[in-house]
């Protein structure tokens, strides 16, 4: 019997247990390294439009799996900070429809499933691994090689391919990839999980002077509500919960409630990070980069783990597939790279156009200026033309 190829995955997040996932069910021995001293997602909600739906589905999970996950709602539309709509979608047309459903979901329970997926294909989870080193390797050449430490020890491991999935502050990329930084957004976002039960499911972003407010069902008894602002990097709050309320409390009365339903310690504050362009090239030698780390884009298109769940299938579809049938590295590599970057890249481009116009904008003549624009675009045309390239996507056969 043929030796199995072998892969190792940095990084235990959504991006890198979507990957081990379709590694072994491609046939690979997979290894997963997480810095972190337990699995666990770091996070509240998340929104997955249709394509991360269908990469979620395409790694094996059913219907119920998905129903399991978290709560479908509609995009209704958007209003402005004082709950007057701007542009409204019809709910009705099932051609919008397709395009504004959102399943909404606790990222934790996300994180759960793949990593429960991840354990029942066998791959191998492995926390408290920091790693310190990855040697590229040749597509067309020998392994990679990755060096970790864990529990005082270093360890090292030959590998016929390594997934990057170590997040945004990737080591990976780092190690790679020396002149790409992440770049501050200018903007930092509070989040939680609140318990409600009557709030309506739809999702209806408001637009304010440089900020956004949304509001998004993820089960029957919970809505994940975030606050994204304009504000310097790295400053700090006495009370955070106190400065949300002071930030948006002459907002919708609907917006300083939600916020103050929230228990101090479930609310979390993360200034706003990305990687305007992303990386020049997803592989290099026998490494794949996939997930924030090579491309984290602003949340204003909502997309990162819907893409980070893209990657994940398309390294088991395009690469691991193909090369567990006889099939050469270097062309596989080559065709992740020329699938997966432009498309991320025009998620990125479309993030940063959304954050102009939205929670970037200040106040004044440019906020009454921008909502007259937004009230005379159709709701139908706006949805369509805003996420249909994005959310038609389909897994690779």
């Amino acid at each position: 019997m043929a030796e199995r190829l072998t892969a190792t995955v940095v990084g235990g997040g959504i991006a890198g247990l979507a990957a081990a996932v379709a590694l072994e069910q491609a046939g690979w021995r997979t290894r997963v390294l997480e810095r972190a001293s337990a699995f666990g997602e770091v996070g509240a909600g998340v929104a997955l439009t249709r394509n991360g739906v269908a990469a979620f589905k395409a790694l094996g999970f059913d219907d119920h799996a998905v129903d399991a996950l978290g709560y479908e709602t509609p995009a209704t539309g958007l209003q402005d900070m004082h709950g007057r709509w701007l542009l409204r979608v019809p709910g009705e047309r099932d051609d919008v429809r397709s395009v504004t459903t959102i399943l909404g979901s606790h990222r934790k329970r996300l994180h759960a499933a793949l990593r429960g997926a991840a354990e029942t294909v066998g791959a191998e989870l492995l926390t408290g691994a920091a790693v310190t080193g990855v040697r590229p390797g040749a597509a067309d050449g020998g392994p990679a090689e990755v060096t970790w430490e864990s529990g005082g020890t270093t360890h090292s491991a030959a590998s016929d391919l390594v997934v990057g999935a170590d997040g945004i502050w990737s080591a990976v990329r780092n190690g790679l990839f020396p002149d790409v930084h992440p770049r501050y957004s200018g903007a930092t976002s509070w989040r939680a999980v609140v318990p409600d039960t009557t709030t309506d499911g739809g999702l209806a972003e408001m637009w304010g002077p440089s900020a956004e407010f949304g509001a998004l069902r993820v089960s029957d008894t919970e809505v994940y509500w975030y606050g994204y602002f304009q504000h310097p990097e790295g400053a700090s709050f006495a009370d955070e919960k106190d400065a949300a309320l002071q930030r948006f409390g002459d907002w919708a009365p609907r917006v300083p409630a939600m916020i103050d339903a929230t228990a101090a310690d479930r609310l979390m504050r993360h200034d706003v990070y990305h990687l305007p362009g992303g990386l020049p090239t997803y592989t290099v030698g026998r490494v794949v980069m996939v997930g924030d780390a090579a491309h984290a884009a602003l949340p204003t298109v909502g997309q990162g783990a819907a893409t980070a769940l893209e990657d994940g299938i398309c390294v088991g579809r395009l690469v691991a597939a193909p090369v567990a049938a006889g099939g050469a590295m270097a062309p596989a590599m080559a065709a992740y790279d020329r699938t997966r970057r432009p498309r991320c890249r025009a998620i990125a481009r479309r993030a940063v156009q959304l954050a102009r116009f939205g929670a970037d904008l200040g106040g004044g003549w440019r906020q009454s200026a921008r909502n007259t624009a937004l009230r005379l675009i159709p709701g139908a045309l706006a949805a369509k033309g805003a996420g249909g390239s994005i959310m038609s996507w389909t897994p690779p056969k």
